[in-house]
């Protein structure tokens, strides 16, 4: 799909620096793949909430020694 958008310069030229891609439209690409994967994993994280997991240093060491 070719849309037409009006971008920083510079944080485009910072965003390809960083990343080591070579076009605009890799950086691009990253960007929202980045963007979106970050997204889902907030929402999976809000769908299973939290639990408090009372495990100790020694309770991991001992597990680890089972196997």
């Amino acid at each position: 799909m070719r849309s037409t958008v009006e971008l920083s310069e510079n944080l485009l030229a910072d965003a390809k620096r960083l990343s080591s891609l070579r076009t605009n439209r890799e950086v691009i690409e990253a960007a929202l793949s980045e963007f979106v994967r970050r997204r889902r994993i907030e929402r999976l994280k809000a769908r299973l909430g939290n639990c408090d997991l009372a495990i100790t240093q020694e309770d991991l060491r001992r597990w680890r020694d089972e196997d």
